[in-house]
């Protein structure tokens, strides 16, 4: 048997708190950020974008970056979209989303853009 890993998250700690599975790798570069909405578009998936402050990304909901990009199926836009994003709100953590809308739910959801955090 493997031995457990510990990841010191710690609520009182934001800079340590995890957001998701991703979160637990290193910070997704451009590369991979390109091949996530790739694979977000090919399902046939809407992307959409949200953002939040640090302090309040785990205790409150995030805000909604325009609506959702139905039916959207060029992965430059979208990664466009996650610029203008983080441009507007460069202390805000950024999280991608793809919206399933055969199913009713979210496919897949990560954060594409981790803003510093004072510690």
């Amino acid at each position: 048997m493997s031995v457990m890993q510990d990841y010191p998250s710690r609520l009182s700690d934001p800079g340590s708190r995890k957001l998701g599975t991703f979160s637990y790798l290193p910070p997704l570069d451009a590369a991979q950020i390109r091949r996530q909405v790739e694979y977000i578009v090919a399902k046939g998936w809407n992307p959409a974008l949200e953002h939040t402050e640090p302090e309040h990304a785990a205790s409150h909901y995030w805000y909604m970056w325009k609506l959702p990009l139905f039916g959207e199926t060029d992965v430059d836009r979208v990664l466009s979209e996650i610029e203008a994003c983080r441009q507007a709100n460069p202390g805000h953590h950024i999280r991608l989303i793809g919206y399933d809308n055969i199913k009713q739910s979210q496919g897949t959801s990560m954060v594409v853009h981790r803003a510093a955090v004072a510690r």
